[in-house]
């Protein structure tokens, strides 16, 4: 009995053993299953080799092109004028701006005019009895001295004989005396050199003010400059007379100036060369922060694409028979986000965005634009 049951459980041993083989070999015989070819679909673009201009961001801050620091060149009590002496005051030019006290000097002043005078009315006889050929001169200028109105200029003198007589009596030192006094008087005024408004106030109306005291400042609001550093690189590209582009730092506001002075010197330190840009506008106030597009210059036959799809080997992707490629090029100009790129002929077939992973002879698939106006046709008829 024994024997009958190991007979049978060898039999079926053998039996699975034999169906087992069969199985692994019938596997691996089996065909590999391939893998599917991925193509990735990548956004292209035409060349088409035009004219581009290169235009070179800048920014600065706007600064009044006529300007005047206000300085007290003479010591007195600040009098009120016609207008308080405030911030944001507007002035025509002409009027005034400070009045200091000038009652003593002013006492001083026509006591030195009245000397003068008394001078020349003293060598008249002399002059009638020496000199009759250039008494009426003398006589003419004489009546028309007037203590309240600037001092004329003396006659002049036609011999040196009279030329002499007048110098000896000391009538030339004391006219220049006095013409000395009355510019020193009119500093006690300070009147407006242009319109324009008062940005600046240090002084008060009552107040004591001192020789060589700040008081304030005046600017014309009608015509602005902004200072630009610019690299040396564009140095020779710089033009008197070019126009720029201006922005506010929203971009709601655009402003039409020109480069009105270019610096000579680079600055050593940056190496950057500075450009004043003029602008007038209304609405412009001092400070206001603005950018600026610097039309440098054109270049002909070139493209701009974005910087990223440019390669540390000055190399760019393009599509041949739906497989990548590289070529060489030349960049001309780099902006924050762009590139200029020459060196491309025309018709190339170039990638419009990055793609990741790319490398020469991967497969491609052209991104179809029917197939999103067909989407968006379909959404539309959907939406009625």
């Amino acid at each position: 009995m024994r024997k009958i049951i190991l007979s049978i459980l060898g039999v079926l041993f053998i039996a699975v053993s034999f169906l087992l083989a069969k199985k692994m070999t019938a596997d691996k015989n089996k065909p590999k299953p391939v893998a599917a070819k991925v193509i990735k679909t990548v956004f292209i673009d035409t060349v088409q080799n035009t004219t581009i201009p290169i235009v070179i961001p800048a920014n600065g801050n706007l600064k009044a092109k006529q300007r005047v620091e206000i300085y007290s060149e003479v010591q007195g009590v600040f009098r009120s004028g016609s207008y308080l002496f405030r911030p944001g005051q507007n002035y025509r030019k002409g009027q005034t701006l400070i009045r200091v006290d000038a009652s003593e000097y002013y006492a001083t002043v026509q006591s030195s005019k009245s000397n003068l005078y008394n001078s020349i009315a003293a060598i008249m006889p002399d002059l009638r009895l020496d000199f009759p050929e250039v008494f009426q001169k003398w006589q003419t200028y004489l009546n028309g001295f007037d203590l309240d109105k600037t001092t004329p200029k003396l006659p002049e003198m036609t011999s040196e004989k009279e030329n002499y007589f007048i110098i000896g009596r000391g009538i030339v030192t004391n006219y220049f005396n006095v013409k000395n006094q009355e510019q020193r008087l009119a500093k006690y005024s300070i009147k407006a050199p242009f319109s324009g408004i008062l940005t600046e106030a240090l002084a008060t109306e009552g107040s004591l003010i001192r020789s060589g005291q700040k008081l304030g400042e005046f600017i014309n609001p009608s015509v602005y400059e902004m200072e630009v550093a610019l690299s040396k690189t564009y140095a020779s590209l710089l033009k008197v007379g070019e126009e720029v582009v201006l922005n506010n730092i929203e971009r709601t506001e655009t402003y039409l100036g020109r480069i009105s002075r270019v610096n000579g010197n680079i600055d050593a330190t940056t190496q950057t060369i500075t450009a004043f840009i003029e602008v007038k506008n209304e609405s412009l106030k001092e400070g206001m922060y603005l950018e600026a597009n610097v039309n440098a210059k054109e270049e002909n036959n070139a493209i701009e694409i974005n910087r990223n799809l440019f390669l540390d080997t000055e190399q760019i992707f393009v599509v041949r028979d739906s497989i990548l490629d590289i070529i060489d090029v030349k960049a001309v100009y780099f902006s924050d986000s762009k590139v200029v790129l020459k060196n491309i002929p025309d018709g190339t077939v170039i990638l419009s965005k990055p793609l990741p992973g790319a490398y020469a002879g991967m497969l491609v698939k052209p991104y179809s634009t029917k197939v999103v106006k067909t989407l968006e046709v379909s959404k539309s008829n959907k939406a009625k």
